[in-house]
């Protein structure tokens, strides 16, 4: 509720001070033009204005100061722990990073997780503690900085001789969902590693809003860092690579997967879940579904390389194979960062065309104007709904897309029902891994 208000707030206060400046431009027209021609000078002044403040910078200077007001919040009430002792660890005596600078949402992704004693637990055979490198805001300048110290510390901790190497993408606070990071552990054993980079410190919401650009530069340089360096290693001596994010990680992270970029030497996959609705690829993608499948779970082409998963499906297809790279969205019926259409104001979105999802109202109707104000208040209010629904993405609808965008080595359905007991938590909580 709470984030709603601020949204709403933010929304709201900019909405008035627009008017506001329009009304007092208008009257000083008035006093030389007719009315009509004052009306339209005056939009045509405040349009320009506006497009001058957000050019030369005077937006992006204000955003800042808002994330470095989340910044100082952060760190008054902030319980950091002790680096890790373990010297293999991002933030330890010897790691390039430095623990202070990385943030609460980056240690807590750098400590939590299951380790390798956690993983044989479960899946009875021997395994490695999972490699996680996180970089925060405060530890570069820039996206470059801080792609480039992501990329030698992956290195120095021995990231690509593991079997697998995922580039996330955070939230806009900066924030890694446990339940996709922890499942995807499991499955490979630990032989696998997982880096990241923060680029704000706001709220998903007023991310999407504010700073947008700030994470698709941090996704895509570091991307272009990582990716960069795995394409000069040999094929048959580096690890599978994948992307990844979750909500406006998953905007950002499909931004910065520039297909034609990797024409020459492509990613194995990708795997966004709860994609933003203003996500250019998502929409691509959306508009090819096959004919007679619905918006909020579409066939696309032969499924050999986009296929959807929701909490009722799991992106399995007996009919298609996978081509040389998998791409699963991970998307509820019912999560309106998702489906939120801006052109419902006057006209139906296109989920409402088909019959209700199972978890969708049959009783939801289009009106003009009030479809609109439905959406966008359901959108602030979407991380409050039950685990599976909603924004609320849940550990175990993470784990069969996983598997099919991973094709973990020796997994059986059996090894599959295991994980998903261990991992049933809800929303925003991992896998039970034990006191590490």
């Amino acid at each position: 509720l709470m984030l709603a208000v601020a949204v709403f707030a933010v929304a709201f206060i900019m909405g008035r001070l627009v008017a506001t400046l329009f009304r007092l431009v208008r009257a000083r027209f008035y006093r030389v033009m007719p009315p009509r021609r004052a009306n339209v000078l005056g939009f045509v002044t405040i349009a320009a204005l506006l497009f001058i403040v957000t050019r030369d910078g005077l937006f992006d200077r204000v955003v800042s100061g808002l994330d470095e007001s989340y910044e100082a919040a952060q760190a008054l009430f902030d319980n950091s722990p002790p680096p890790p002792s373990d010297p293999r660890m991002t933030g330890s005596a010897a790691s390039l990073i430095d623990w202070a600078a990385i943030g609460a949402p980056g240690r807590d992704f750098i400590t939590s997780g299951p380790d390798a004693a956690a993983i044989s637990a479960l899946t009875g055979r021997p395994a490695l503690d999972p490699i996680r490198v996180y970089v925060g805001r405060a530890n570069g300048e820039t996206p470059q900085e801080r792609a480039k110290l992501a990329l030698d510390e992956l290195k120095r901790q021995g990231a690509f001789d593991r079997a697998v190497l995922i580039v996330a993408s955070p939230t806009g606070t900066g924030w890694m969902d446990p339940g996709a990071h922890d499942p995807v552990e499991y499955m490979h054993g630990g032989d696998i590693a997982t880096v990241a980079a923060q680029y704000s410190y706001l709220q998903s919401p007023l991310a999407l809003i504010l700073e947008t650009r700030t994470g698709l530069e941090q996704a895509t340089a570091l991307q272009e860092a990582v990716h960069g360096y795995w394409k000069t290693l040999p094929p048959e001596a580096r690890p599978r690579l994948y992307v990844h994010g979750l909500s406006l990680g998953a905007w950002s992270s499909m931004y910065a997967t520039n297909l034609f970029r990797l024409l020459d030497d492509p990613i194995d996959g990708a795997f966004w879940a709860g994609p933003p609705f203003p996500s250019a690829f998502w929409n691509y993608v959306q508009r090819q579904r096959a004919p007679g499948s619905p918006w909020v779970l579409p066939r696309i082409g032969d499924g050999s390389l986009v296929r959807y998963a929701s909490h009722t499906a799991d992106a399995s297809e007996a009919e298609a194979s996978w081509g040389p790279m998998r791409i699963v969205f991970l998307q509820y019926s019912s999560d309106p960062v998702v489906f939120y259409d801006p052109y419902s104001l006057w006209r139906a979105p296109p989920w409402m065309q088909d019959p209700p999802a199972a978890d969708m109202t049959d009783h939801f109707i289009f009106v003009p104007v009030v479809t609109q104000f439905q959406l966008a208040l359901d959108m602030a209010l979407s991380f409050g709904a039950p685990s599976g629904h909603g924004h609320a993405y849940y550990a175990q609808d993470y784990i069969a897309p996983w598997v099919e965008v991973t094709d973990p080595e020796n997994w059986s359905p059996s090894d599959t029902e295991k994980l998903m007991a261990h991992c049933d938590n809800g929303f925003q909580m991992g896998c039970s891994n034990g006191l590490k």
